[in-house]
């Protein structure tokens, strides 16, 4: 299962970047995750989309779960003027 989490940040400072950094390292790190990917806009470079590869959507609940929670609240929010999470648990067959 795919997660996209659609990004804009405020300012591209190395500050905003550490945050970015820090956060999705703990993603990859949760029990489940296959892969954390970061694309990067070449029009605009404070537009970033996060890759997200999930073992399931189990895991990936587990995990949002955690997100909200105090041990597991992410600074993304400090830095973001703009959030979108796009859940792809199926595909079509070609």
């Amino acid at each position: 299962m795919t997660v996209l989490l659609e990004l804009t940040l405020r300012e591209n400072t190395d500050d905003a970047l550490s945050i970015v950094r820090e956060t999705l390292d703990q993603t990859a790190a949760f029990d489940g995750n296959e892969a954390v990917e970061v694309l990067v806009d070449d029009d605009n470079p404070l537009k970033l989309v996060v890759v997200e590869t999930w073992v399931t959507t189990a895991h990936h609940a587990t995990y949002d779960a955690w997100r909200q929670t105090p041990e597991g609240a992410s600074r993304l929010g400090t830095i973001t003027e703009f959030r979108r999470k796009r859940i792809f648990s199926s595909t079509i067959p070609l």
